[in-house]
C-alpha cells in the first residue's frame, strides 16, 4: 500500500504541500493542465528550484490580478463539482475544503454553508489545495501520516486584523493532534495546511514502517535558523515479518455505530457525505426493527482510532443520537493494487485484490465507468464487462 510521510519541519501550508510533492515526483505539467480545466479568474503556476539551509527545495508560486472576490463554501463546492477534475481529485478536494469550511463555522459560531472564505477563497489557495489534491492523486497516495506540527507564535496580519498564532481555524482544524510553537515569532502553519493534514492524515508521530521511494521538499517564504521547508516521504507500507500460518492484519481499526429511529430518511445521504469528509473509511446503513416494533436504522463507520473522536462528534450532531457504541476491530485486507485499462471508450481504474500473490478479485472503478458511459454514450454495463475482461486478461500474461 502506497504511504506518504508528511514531516512538517517548518510547518505547512498549501503552496509547500504543492511544491513538495511536486518535488517528489507529482507530474507538474499534469496538475498545471488540470487546473487550467478550473473555472477560475486567468493565473499562471510557477516552479522555482531554491535553496534554504543547505536543502534544495521546490518553491511553487501563483500569479494572479487582485480581483477582490469573496468565494462562499457552496460556491467553491460547486467549482470543483463543475470541473473537470479526475475523480480522486475531486474528492479530496472536496474533504480538504469540508474541513475548512466545519473550522471557520466553529469558529465564527455559524452554519457550514454561511460561510465565506476570503483568504482561503482566493485563487492562490484554490490552486494550492485543488493541485495537492491533484498531486496526491498522481502519486497514487493511498494512506497518510504526519509528524509533530510546529507552529510558531506571535500574531499574524489577516483580513480580520492581527490574529493569534496559530490562528484560531488552525486550532480547530489541529483539534487532537500534538503542535508546538518551536519558538519561532512566525506563522507556520496555515489554515490550508492545517486542513490538508486534518482531511488526509490518519495520525501523528514518528514516520510509519516504509520503503522510501522518493522525498520533496517544499520551499516556505520566511528566512528562518533552520530549513524553511516541508518534507515528503512517498513508499511502500512495509508489514512486519509473519508466519505463514498467521494471517496480515491491518493497524487497528474501529468500528461506530448508532441506531436511530426518529431521523428525516432524506438526510442520511448527508449524514454519509459528511461522515466520509471526516475520514470514515467506509459508512454503511442498515435497516432495523427496535422495540415495539419500530423501525430504525443502523448508522455504522469504520474509521482509524485517530478519527473516533471527530466521527461520534459529527454522529451526536448530525443525527440527533443519544448514544454509540464503539468497538475495536482487527481488518484482513487482501493486498491490493490499482490497474488501468484502455477500454474501446475510454481509460477505466480497476481494482486488483491479491492473494498469496494471484489475483482473486478484479473489480473496475465504479465512477470510472460511469464517466466513459455518459462521454461514449453506451450503457455503463458494457464499460463495466469490458474493463473487467481487459483486467484480467491483462493478470493472465504476467
Amino acid at each position: 500500500m502506497r504511504v506518504l510521510y508528511f514531516d512538517c519541519i517548518a510547518g505547512i501550508s498549501g503552496d509547500m504541500t504543492l511544491g513538495a510533492l511536486v518535488d517528489a515526483g507529482a507530474d507538474f505539467d499534469e496538475i498545471r493542465e488540470t487546473l487550467s480545466k478550473i473555472q477560475l479568474e486567468p493565473f499562471t503556476l510557477e516552479r522555482t528550484l531554491v535553496e534554504s539551509q543547505g536543502i534544495a527545495a521546490t518553491r511553487i508560486t501563483v500569479q494572479v490580478a487582485t480581483t477582490g472576490v469573496i468565494r462562499t463554501y457552496s460556491s467553491i463546492r460547486a467549482l470543483i463539482d463543475d470541473s473537470e477534475l479526475p475523480v480522486q481529485a475531486r474528492l479530496i478536494a472536496q474533504r480538504i475544503f469540508r474541513r475548512l469550511a466545519e473550522a471557520e463555522a466553529a469558529v465564527h459560531r455559524k452554519e457550514v454553508d454561511l460561510i465565506t472564505f476570503q483568504e482561503v477563497g482566493a485563487i492562490d489557495s484554490i490552486v494550492d489545495i485543488v493541485g495537492s489534491a491533484v498531486a496526491l492523486a498522481n502519486l497514487g497516495v493511498e494512506r497518510i501520516f504526519a509528524s509533530p506540527v510546529p507552529t510558531g507564535m506571535g500574531m499574524v496580519k489577516t483580513d480580520h486584523g492581527l490574529m493569534p498564532v496559530p490562528a484560531p481555524a488552525v486550532v480547530e482544524l489541529l483539534r487532537g493532534a500534538p503542535m508546538y510553537s518551536k519558538g519561532v515569532p512566525f506563522e507556520l502553519v496555515t489554515p490550508t495546511g492545517a486542513a490538508i493534514l486534518a482531511a488526509m492524515s490518519e495520525g501523528y508521530g514518528e514516520m510509519p514502517s516504509m520503503r522510501v521511494e522518493s522525498v520533496g521538499y517544499g520551499a516556505g517564504t520566511h528566512q528562518l535558523d533552520f530549513p524553511n521547508v516541508l518534507r515528503v516521504l512517498v513508499g511502500e507500507e512495509e508489514r512486519a515479518e509473519r508466519a505463514e500460518t498467521t494471517p496480515e492484519i491491518a493497524p487497528g481499526e474501529v468500528l461506530i455505530e448508532t441506531n436511530i429511529d426518529d431521523l428525516n430518511p432524506e438526510l442520511y445521504e448527508y449524514v454519509l457525505e459528511r461522515l466520509f469528509d471526516a475520514g470514515a473509511q467506509d459508512a454503511w446503513l442498515t435497516p432495523i426493527v427496535m422495540k415495539k416494533s419500530r423501525p430504525a436504522v443502523t448508522v455504522s463507520v469504520l474509521c482509524t482510532p485517530a478519527k473516533e473522536s471527530a466521527i461520534r462528534q459529527l454522529l451526536f450532531r448530525e443525527t440527533g443520537t443519544l448514544g454509540i457504541r464503539v468497538t475495536p476491530v482487527t481488518k484482513h485486507p487482501l493486498d491490493r493494487e490499482v490497474v488501468k485499462v484502455e477500454t474501446q471508450h475510454g481509460t477505466v481504474a480497476v481494482k486488483v485484490g491479491r492473494l498469496d500473490g494471484k489475483p482473486v478479485t478484479v473489480s473496475p472503478e465504479f465512477e470510472d465507468c460511469t464517466r466513459v458511459a455518459r462521454e461514449s454514450g453506451v450503457p455503463a454495463k458494457e464499460v463495466y464487462e469490458e474493463a473487467s475482461r481487459l483486467a484480467r486478461e491483462q493478470l493472465e500474461s504476467e
